[in-house]
C-alpha cells in the first residue's frame, strides 16, 4: 500500500455550503460494541464524482449546544482509503474541524474509518458509553462534504450494539440483523438531531393514547426503572398540558431518551423528535427526593416547538460549519424555563407550592446579581460562545448565560401584564398557540426575527411591546424584573429559614446555598462553589474553589456553619480556616444579617395570578365543557 500525493503547502479553501442534493448517499456505520474501553468505531462511504481537492468536515456549531461544542478532540484514528490505498489528509491551518484530501481519478467513493472516544471520566468530557449503557450522537460520528446544506445531505446509518442490549431513536428502523440496527436513510440535519440511547436495562412506556410519545428508560440497575404507575401518570399529564398548551405538535413521533444512571454524563439536550436527559439513578426510588430534577422533562419537551420548530434567525445555519449568534435566545430559552417550570406543575411532576419555591429562589439569585451594573440581558446570549460553558470565578459579576433564568422572569411579567391589561381574558398561552402551535404537521425548522416576536405580541395585546422588551433586554441596573410576581399576587420576601424545596435542592446538588447572607455557595465537603460579588464573603476576601476547614474554631461541616451565621447576629463575624492551594489562613466574614432565605408572599388582596398561571390548562377546559 502507497500513499497518495500530498496536498501542497496551500489548504484549498473550504466552499461555502448551497442549497442543492448531495450526489449520492452517504453509508455511516458505528461499531458500539467495546464498552469495556468506550470506543466508538466508525466506517463510512462518501460518493464522490470528480476527481480532486476535497473538504470533509465534522459537525462543529450542534443545534441545542448554542457553541461550537463538538468535541474534535475525541476523534482518533482517522485514515481515508480508495481500495487498498491510502490517501494522505491534511487538517486545515484554521478550521481544525476541516479535513483535506485530493481525490484521485476514476474513484467513485472514499472510505472512511476512524474512532470517536467516549471519556473515561467526567474530568475528560462527557461520559457517553459506560458497561451497560452508551449514548450515540451521530454528530460526534460523522463527516461530511463541504459546499452543501446538511437537509441535501443524504446517510444510511446502521450501529451495532452488545448483545441482548436495546435502544431507542427518532430514527425508523429498516431492519434488524443480530447485534446490528439499520436505519432507514435520512438528511444529515434530522441524523444529527436524532440519537440513540441504548442499554442493558431498558423500560418503555407509552405517555399518550396513540402511542406518539414515548419514555424509553436506560438504567444502570434493573430496579433503578421500577416507575409506579403515578410516576408514569405524571409524564403522561405533561405531555396533554403541552398539547393543551401549543394546540399542535410538529413530529410524528417522540421519544423521551431517559438514561437513568449516576455513571452517564450529561443533563438535557432537545432535538425536534426526541430529547436526551440524564436523571439520578435513584429519580423513581426516591421520588420526593429528585423533584428537583423534574422540571428537565418539561422544558426539553417544550424545545421542541420553541428552539426546534420555531428558532431564532441568527441561530439556524444551513450545515454544521457556520456559526450561530443566538440574539434571541432569552425566547429560545428564556420564553422554554418560564414554561418550563409552569407545565412542571400544571403536569404534577411539581406541585404549584414547589413552582412557587423555586421561582423564589430564581427571583433572589437575579436581584441580588450586582452583574447588571456593567452588562445586559441581552449581551449573556454571547455567553455560549464567550465561556463555553466553563465554570467562571464571579459569575454573579460577569453574568452567565442568565437569558435562561432572567429571561423566565421577563416572561412572567409579559404574562402577567397580559392578564392584567385584557382583565385576565387573554395570557402568554394565547402567544404561545399563535407563535409555535401554527403549521400543523411541519416539522422543518421556521425562523424568526425580533420584530416577528413583536408582532404576535401585539395580535395578543395592543402594547408598546417592542420598547418594553428593548428596555428590559438592554438596561444596565442591578436587580431582577421583579413586577410580574408583583402583578402574580406575590412579593419576594426573605426569611430565617429556607423553604422544603430549596431544601431538595441543595441535597441533590450538595451544594448549601448561603448566597443572600454571607454571601457563598458552599458544598458539603467545604469548597466554595461561588462567592457573590461585593457580598460578606467577597469584602472578607474569599473566592471560589478555596476549601474552608474550620468555622469558630471547629471542624467544617455545613450544619456548623449555619449555626455560625445564626450566632453572627449576636457577634457580628464569622472566622473562618481557610485552604487555597497549598496556603492555609485565617479570614474573618463581618456579618450580622442571620440567615436569609427567599420566599413568595401571597400580597393581600391581590389577584393570585400566579395561581392561576400554574394550574392545569387540562383541568380548565375539561371544567368548561362541562
Amino acid at each position: 500500500m502507497t500513499a497518495y500525493s500530498p496536498l501542497g503547502p496551500d489548504p484549498v479553501r473550504i466552499p461555502d455550503p448551497t442549497d442543492r442534493p448531495y450526489p449520492g448517499v452517504l453509508t455511516l456505520h458505528v461499531d458500539a460494541t467495546d464498552i469495556t474501553r468506550g470506543i466508538f468505531r466508525i466506517q463510512q462511504s462518501i460518493p464522490v464524482d470528480n476527481a480532486g481537492p476535497m473538504t470533509l468536515l465534522y459537525p462543529k456549531w450542534i443545534p441545542g449546544f448554542h457553541s461550537p461544542a463538538a468535541a474534535i478532540e475525541l476523534l482518533a484514528g482517522l485514515e481515508i482509503r480508495v481500495g487498498d490505498i491510502r490517501l494522505n489528509w491534511e487538517r486545515h491551518p484554521v478550521e481544525v474541524h476541516a479535513f483535506q484530501v485530493v481525490v484521485p481519478e476514476d474513484v467513485s467513493a472514499l472510505d472512511l474509518c476512524f474512532q470517536f472516544l467516549s471519556p473515561t471520566s467526567a474530568a475528560q468530557g462527557t461520559i457517553c458509553m459506560t458497561t451497560v449503557m452508551l449514548a450515540a450522537r451521530w454528530g460526534a460520528m460523522v463527516l461530511y462534504p463541504a459546499g452543501y446544506f446538511s437537509r441535501g445531505i443524504q446517510v444510511a446509518p446502521s450501529i451495532d450494539l452488545p448483545d441482548a442490549w436495546h435502544s431507542a431513536s427518532a430514527l425508523e428502523i429498516a431492519s434488524v440483523n443480530g447485534p446490528r440496527t439499520i436505519y432507514q436513510p435520512v438528511s444529515l440535519d434530522v441524523l444529527v438531531d436524532s440519537p440513540v440511547l441504548a442499554g442493558k436495562w431498558m423500560k418503555r412506556a407509552h405517555l399518550d393514547e396513540g402511542d406518539r410519545v414515548n419514555l424509553n428508560l436506560v438504567a444502570d440497575r434493573a430496579d433503578n426503572l421500577d416507575a409506579s404507575e403515578a410516576q408514569i401518570e405524571a409524564h403522561c399529564a405533561l405531555v396533554r398540558e403541552a398539547d393543551a398548551l401549543f394546540g399542535s405538535r410538529h413530529f410524528d413521533h417522540y421519544e423521551f431518551l431517559v438514561a437513568v444512571s449516576d455513571e452517564i454524563g450529561g443533563g438535557g439536550v432537545e432535538h425536534q423528535r426526541s430529547s436526551e436527559i440524564v436523571v439520578p439513578s435513584s429519580y423513581f426510588a426516591a421520588w420526593d427526593a429528585n423533584a428537583p430534577k423534574r422540571d428537565v422533562f418539561p422544558h426539553e419537551y417544550i424545545h421542541s416547538w420553541n428552539g426546534k420548530f420555531r428558532r431564532g434567525a441568527d441561530s439556524w445555519t444551513p450545515s454544521f460549519e457556520r456559526p450561530i449568534r443566538n440574539s434571541l435566545m432569552w425566547v429560545y430559552e428564556g420564553q422554554t424555563q418560564y414554561y418550563g417550570e409552569v407545565l412542571a406543575a400544571r403536569s404534577g411532576l411539581w406541585s404549584s407550592q414547589q413552582a412557587l419555591d423555586t421561582l423564589a429562589r430564581t427571583a433572589a439569585i437575579y436581584d441580588n446579581r450586582p452583574g447588571g451594573r456593567w452588562r445586559t440581558l441581552s449581551d449573556t446570549t454571547k455567553d455560549p460562545i464567550i465561556a463555553s460553558r466553563q465554570p467562571l470565578p464571579w459569575p454573579s459579576w460577569q453574568r452567565s448565560e442568565d437569558y435562561y433564568s432572567e429571561g423566565q422572569l421577563l416572561w412572567l411579567a409579559v404574562d402577567t401584564l397580559i392578564r392584567e391589561q385584557s382583565d385576565d381574558q387573554r395570557s402568554l398561552d394565547d402567544f404561545a398557540r399563535r407563535f409555535f402551535g401554527r403549521e400543523e404537521g411541519r416539522t422543518t425548522t421556521s425562523t424568526y426575527e425580533f420584530a416577528e416576536v413583536v408582532d404576535v405580541l401585539k395580535s395578543v395585546l395592543d402594547y408598546d411591546w417592542a420598547n418594553h422588551l428593548s428596555e428590559r433586554l438592554e438596561s444596565r441596573q442591578v436587580g431582577a424584573p421583579l413586577e410580574g410576581l408583583e402583578r402574580g399576587g406575590y412579593r419576594l420576601v426573605y426569611r430565617k429559614t429556607p423553604n422544603e424545596f430549596a431544601l431538595a435542592t441543595d441535597a441533590v446538588s450538595g451544594i448549601n446555598n448561603l448566597r443572600f447572607s454571607v454571601g457563598v455557595a458552599i458544598t458539603n465537603d467545604g469548597t466554595l462553589q461561588e462567592v457573590i460579588w461585593e457580598g460578606p464573603a467577597f469584602d472578607a476576601g474569599l473566592v471560589a474553589g478555596a476549601k474552608v476547614l474550620a468555622v469558630n474554631g471547629r471542624t467544617f461541616d455545613a450544619g456548623g456553619l449555619r449555626q455560625a451565621v445564626t450566632d453572627a447576629e449576636q457577634s457580628g463575624q464569622i472566622e473562618l480556616l481557610v485552604q487555597r492551594g497549598k496556603r492555609i489562613a485565617d479570614f474573618v466574614v463581618q456579618y450580622s444579617g442571620g440567615h436569609r432565605y427567599p420566599h413568595l408572599e401571597p400580597i393581600e388582596r391581590a389577584r393570585r395570578r400566579l395561581d392561576e398561571i400554574l394550574a392545569p390548562l387540562t383541568t380548565a377546559r375539561a371544567g368548561a365543557k362541562q
